[in-house]
């Protein structure tokens, strides 16, 4: 057996021994997939498993969610964070109805090609939606499988050489067993979240580590390391970031918090809108323009629509969830 087929083996057996029992691994339905991996970005599997569960019986099929209230679907978002996300999941949803699906069963795109076609979606939920949903042998990289590909065949991330995107796809291509993309792809995921993680890997329980080039690395560095304890990892250092809760992320996210709140139809003009929204809200015309440029950019991408702009009061603007 060689290297390559010797990691492949050891990861693979420790995945049936260890992986997690998560819902959207009960399943090959690409819808369900496509929900799944669309809230799994940025936001933890523990806290997407009851949404997951609730969203899908709000709207337990294409079909539905394509035909369903774009408000009802926003407000279904709630507790996710990105609510973006919500309204290109929509998006990809009608344009599958739209291609004649379920009838069609080629409208749902199976290829990691096909799928990117679709509103909102990447290269990743690409890859990941023809893995998991149609178990295509495709590489694509989230934060656990980057993390991973890199120690496992490169080094330390914060060691020379540095390696692009494209450098650690192919490395991920050449990593899975012909005709095993699901499970090997789940199983890198799985070591990346409980094993290899990014600041304290936990290399003496690793499968791999008689395989990984950083614990190799780490190893020689320090004797210290025969206890299989590697260095805490410090995550390189970033260009000051402002304070989450006075960031427009988070502006947005309250604005439509607020929207959520309201009945069907209701709207809310600036002027109400603003002490929801900004605590130092003082209503003059510096926070109302501030405002209004917020909620404009959440309309442009779909998340709300104006109501109301009469002419010379800009407090009196209104705005409420989509239909």
């Amino acid at each position: 057996m060689n290297e390559t087929s010797a990691l492949q083996s050891d990861l693979l057996a420790w995945f049936q021994a260890n992986g997690r029992d998560l819902p959207w691994r009960r399943t090959r339905n690409p819808y369900y997939i496509l929900v799944s991996e669309t809230m799994l970005q940025q936001t933890q599997v523990d806290r997407v498993i009851p949404k997951y569960e609730a969203f899908l019986a709000l709207f337990p099929t294409v079909e539905a969610l394509a035909s369903a209230s774009t408000a009802d679907v926003i407000r279904s978002w709630q507790g996710l964070g990105y609510n973006r996300r919500a309204v290109n999941l929509q998006r990809a949803a009608q344009a599958i109805v739209a291609a004649g699906y379920p009838t069609e069963p080629a409208g749902f795109p199976d290829t990691p090609e096909g799928l990117r076609n679709l509103p909102g979606i990447g290269a990743y939920t690409s890859g990941a939606v023809a893995c998991f949903a149609f178990e295509r042998d495709v590489a694509f990289l989230d934060t656990n499988i980057r993390r991973v590909v890199r120690r496992l065949l490169v080094g330390p991330e914060d060691a020379a050489p540095e390696t692009n995107e494209q450098t650690l796809i192919d490395y991920a291509k050449q990593l899975i067993p012909p005709g095993q993309g699901w499970a090997w792809n789940q199983a890198i995921m799985e070591l990346g979240a409980l094993i290899c993680t990014a600041a304290k890997p936990q290399c003496w329980r690793c499968p791999l580590n008689q395989h990984c080039r950083a614990y190799a690395i780490w190893r020689e560095a320090n004797t210290q390391l025969d206890m299989w304890q590697p260095p805490v990892i410090k995550p390189r250092k970033k260009a000051a970031e402002q304070p989450f809760h006075s960031s427009n992320r988070y502006f947005r996210g309250r604005i439509i918090d607020a929207l959520r709140a309201l009945e069907a139809q209701q709207s809310l003009d600036l002027a109400r809108l603003g002490p929801q929204v900004k605590p130092d809200w003082m209503g003059n015309e510096a926070d109302l323009t501030w405002l209004a440029k917020l909620v404009s950019g959440l309309a442009q991408d779909g998340l709300l629509i104006w109501q109301h702009q009469p002419e010379h009061d800009l407090a009196g603007w209104s705005v409420r969830l989509p239909a």
